[in-house]
């Protein structure tokens, strides 16, 4: 793979996982965590981690316990690398940026008094 990371289409799905993410950029998050935090199943969350991954926004590895003595399975923890959390923020604002564009093309111009 070349040092060129995967560019990452940003939809409304994505900046919803970008945004949990970045509520703690140095946490680890795993799969129920971010499922809560971004309002999306797994069927949308897994296949969205992993563009994301492949991108080289995010990194993940397997918790080293014994899943017999937690009484649970291992999670796989999720976190945002550095160049993640750049383009996330980037992205973000991007999106927040447009969608103010968007709104205040909306806007009517005529103040309501004068109409």
């Amino acid at each position: 793979m070349s040092g060129m990371a995967n560019p990452i289409r940003v939809t409304a799905a994505v900046s919803k996982v970008l945004a949990a993410f970045l509520e703690d950029p140095e946490a680890d998050r795993y799969g129920l965590d971010l499922m809560r935090a971004s309002g999306h199943p797994s069927g949308t969350l897994y296949p969205i981690l992993l563009r994301l991954q492949n991108a080289g926004w995010v990194e993940a590895h397997w918790e080293k316990i014994d899943p017999v003595a937690a009484g649970r399975p291992a999670r796989r923890y999720y976190r945002l690398t550095p160049d993640g959390q750049l383009s996330a923020r980037t992205e973000l604002a991007a999106l927040q940026a447009q969608l103010n564009r968007g709104l205040g093309a909306a806007t009517p111009t005529t103040n309501p008094r004068t109409a």
